[in-house]
């Protein structure tokens, strides 16, 4: 039997735009977040595969929901992950989210607006955030920021990736009334270079969508874990900079990912920032409190 991981990209988490389970991490909550990450990796690469019939991708996923629900064990990633979230009290509730964007990946090819857009993000990436923050014990109350924070990063890269989406798979995230809007249409997305119109477009999303990334610019600060807060600020540093980038430059043709020298410094400056933050805010809420 042909099991999923047979039809893996071979990608892993050290290829990812953003840290996974990266040092900064305290090592009892890697596995678990390794876990998940291999689980979705290994669904999205499904999704995503060039050659596949729509009905087997789905009956895949099928196989792998089955399996993180404990009703088979054919699929490794499935077995791992369900283990995983026994071992620590857990709900498969966010894989499962993730494994029904998946399936929207397959089925549904085109957004007619924004919303739309975030109603998909709310599957296939909100979900990431919030089993992150559930590993350590964090409040529920980090879900809005968070959630600004992962979708954010989704659109980043449904922008950094508008071509290759639309020439290998014909799936197209940028909302069908934003081009319309510039004059643009899905078919400029196959040029080697955006036009006129589609730049337009692009740079508009691209500044929108950093307006939603703002909006989670307090997660660091509302987690307890140090260790996660400075994940979480490096990740934001790579977010904004790939925002800037998007901003002005035509994805299309030019540059508008990280290179590791880039993301190695602007780890360094977020992680510093992080805890400088925390010890300030830490400070200023020692001196708040009344004398006893």
């Amino acid at each position: 039997m042909t099991t999923a991981s047979d039809l893996r990209s071979g990608k892993t988490h050290r290829d990812e735009n953003f840290p996974v389970a990266s040092w900064i991490i305290h090592p009892r909550h890697r596995a678990p977040i390794l876990a998940f990450y291999n689980f979705v990796r290994t669904a999205d690469d499904i999704a995503d595969h060039p050659s596949l019939e729509a009905r087997i991708k789905l009956e895949l996923l099928d196989e792998l929901e089955a399996g993180l629900l404990g009703d088979g064990d054919g699929q490794p990633e499935a077995v791992v992950l369900r283990e995983a979230l026994a071992a620590r009290g857990l709900p498969p509730r966010h894989a499962r989210d993730l494994l029904t964007a998946f399936r929207m990946d397959v089925t549904k090819l085109r957004y007619e607006n924004w919303d739309e857009l975030i109603h998909y993000c709310s599957y296939s990436a909100m979900p990431v955030g919030r089993f992150v923050l559930d590993v350590h014990g964090e409040s529920t109350a980090t879900w809005p920021a968070s959630d600004a924070v992962c979708a954010a990063l989704q659109i980043n890269n449904h922008l950094q990736d508008c071509g290759k989406d639309f020439r290998d798979l014909n799936r197209v995230y940028v909302p069908l009334d934003a081009l319309a809007r510039h004059g643009a249409s899905v078919d400029d997305l196959g040029a080697p270079r955006a036009s006129v119109a589609l730049l337009s477009c692009l740079h508009e999303l691209a500044t929108r969508n950093a307006a939603l990334l703002r909006e989670g610019d307090t997660l660091e600060l509302q987690v307890a874990d140090g260790r996660v807060a400075c994940e979480i600020a490096v990740i934001q540093s790579y977010a904004r900079q790939i925002a800037r980038f998007l901003k002005t430059r035509d994805p299309l043709s030019e540059r508008v990912h990280l290179g590791k020298p880039a993301m190695a410094g602007l780890a360094l400056g977020a992680i510093a920032g992080a805890l400088w933050r925390r010890a300030t805010a830490g400070a200023s809420l020692s001196r708040s409190k009344p004398a006893a």
